[in-house]
């Protein structure tokens, strides 16, 4: 297979969700979606969730070693993750959706590539924050890749130890696969289905942070990459999440309201079952990153 040029810098921070070359999956592992009590505050601590009721969910990594050079990718290993356990408990109160998930990760990795002085100019740093994707059917015909002959597009938050956590938030944004031409979208040739166009839409307003270009001359030995956008609004800004690291493993949280009303967010409907899926990038990006299967979330209690 042959990436278009520039097609992976496209797909940071997207998910290539199956495990590319594994067996048939089986089907979707169901998450209860709770009425809580009471909403829990959304700042890495999971005691407000207690110790019963989570949901554990495996994830593996995303692209097997024996189909990089199958799919043209490079054949360095970049994925820290492996295959690890995460819990997960989701619920619902006061009009929004909570969902809380740990998993075990050997230390807080909160660096994101950086400007480094080197041989009289700036070059990008090699370091990668940890990340957390979950992705949501919005329409189309759903597919634990996006990779496949099926057409559909998904609504993904995305949660960055280094980036968005600093605001207390989590990157929301509209992922579009199709094997029909998208304009501006990366391009992915796969044996027995044709060219697949993926494209990353960021949802409308002001992002979290932007990108920062380093001087041409020397100041501190390294600068960051971005800035943090105190501007930051819009429906980019609807999920709140907040991660903390403690004893070997990380603590997330992330809300929504159940119905933003914005066009590029899936609602939550009660009583719906919602296809989604979850990602764990440890110092890693592009498709070095771990993968759960479809999961089923189950609004079945909530009225």
């Amino acid at each position: 297979m042959m990436a278009k040029p520039g097609f992976l810098p496209l797909l940071a921070g997207a998910l290539l969700p199956a495990v590319v070359g594994a067996a048939e999956p089986d089907p979707p592992q169901l998450v209860p979606v709770a009425v809580l009590a009471k909403a829990p505050a959304v700042d890495g601590n999971l005691a407000d969730w207690g110790k019963d009721g989570w949901v554990r969910v495996a994830v593996h990594p995303a692209v097997l070693p024996s189909a990089r050079a199958r799919f043209g990718l490079d054949g360095e290993d970049r994925n820290h993750t492996g295959s690890i356990n995460v819990e997960l408990k989701a619920g619902v109160a006061d009009g929004r959706f909570f969902l809380a998930a740990r998993w075990p990760d050997d230390a807080a990795d909160t660096a994101y590539r950086g400007w480094e002085w080197s041989g009289g100019r700036y070059v990008e740093g090699k370091a990668r924050d940890d990340m957390f994707a979950v992705r949501w059917h919005l329409d189309g015909t759903f597919d634990r890749s996006m990779l496949s002959a099926n057409s559909y597009r998904v609504d993904v938050w995305l949660w960055s130890a280094g980036r968005s956590n600093a605001q207390g938030l989590a990157e929301d944004m509209l992922h579009e696969v199709a094997t029909r031409e998208i304009e501006n979208a990366a391009e992915y040739a796969v044996q027995g289905v044709g060219t697949v166009y993926i494209k990353k839409h960021r949802d409308a307003g002001d992002p979290l942070y932007k990108t920062v270009r380093p001087p041409k001359t020397q100041g501190t030995a390294r600068i960051e990459s971005f800035e943090l956008n105190p501007k930051a609004a819009g429906s980019t800004t609807d999920v709140q999440a907040k991660g903390v690291w403690k004893g070997g493993f990380w603590n997330l949280e992330l809300a929504r309201k159940l119905d933003t009303g914005h066009a590029d967010d899936r609602p939550f409907a009660p009583g719906a079952k919602i296809t989604g899926q979850i990602a764990v990038f440890n110092r890693a990006s592009d498709e070095h990153k771990s993968v759960s299967e479809p999961l089923r979330f189950d609004f079945g209690a909530v009225r």
